[in-house]
């Protein structure tokens, strides 16, 4: 995926596996290597940044990389039906969740005093999924003296990882046996590449 990065972020693209007959040969079922979980902004197509091609990849997208039932139950899925070997999460710069959610929370101090950063699983009370699970990633990266849009990006996908494993016995199990590697990524628009995130 990194070297597919690659070609695409230096132009080189080789938009490999989208042809008539990797079509039809997948028409009987998929085996994809990874499953990514990434935003839905449009300027980040997994498939197109990491020059992959049909049946490469399983992707999930929401807006802020966001979790709820059907996002776990799908890489649950991908685990146990696919038999995937790497889970991706990926975040990005400039994004639009996290400057809706930090516009929330700049507008309403009142959010920030509900949230309690002693639970790691904290939410902030607000009717939006995005400004409740984004926001808590904000504030989580402000209590640490972190205070800029990539920090809060890098906060986020770190915080978005801790839930799919402590919310998921699946998930859990899987990384626990071996069969199952959990990675999380930015994507950087202004270069087109892609940053391994450590934790």
């Amino acid at each position: 995926m990194l070297a597919g990065n690659r070609r695409f972020s230096q132009g080189e693209a080789e938009h490999p596996w989208q042809d008539r007959e990797t079509r039809e040969g997948l028409i009987d079922g998929q085996s994809p290597d990874a499953a990514v979980l990434s935003c839905s902004d449009s300027r980040v197509p997994p498939e197109i940044i990491f020059d992959e091609g049909l049946g490469d990849l399983f992707t999930i997208r929401t807006a802020g990389e966001i979790v709820d039932d059907a996002v776990k139950a799908s890489l649950e899925f991908a685990i146990e039906s696919l038999h995937v070997s790497l889970l991706v999460v990926m975040g990005h710069e400039h994004c639009g969740a996290v400057q809706s959610a930090l516009s929330a929370l700049n507008a309403d101090e009142s959010l920030r005093e509900r949230f309690s950063d002693a639970d790691e699983s904290a939410e902030i009370e607000s009717d939006s999924i995005v400004v409740r699970q984004v926001g808590a990633s904000i504030l989580t990266a402000q209590s640490s003296e972190l205070n800029t849009t990539d920090d809060y990006e890098r906060v986020h996908v770190a915080r978005t990882i801790e839930h799919l494993v402590a919310d998921s016995s699946i998930i859990q199990s899987a990384i626990a046996d071996g069969r199952v590697t959990i990675v999380g990524a930015r994507y950087l628009l202004t270069t087109g590449k892609v940053e391994v995130l450590s934790f």
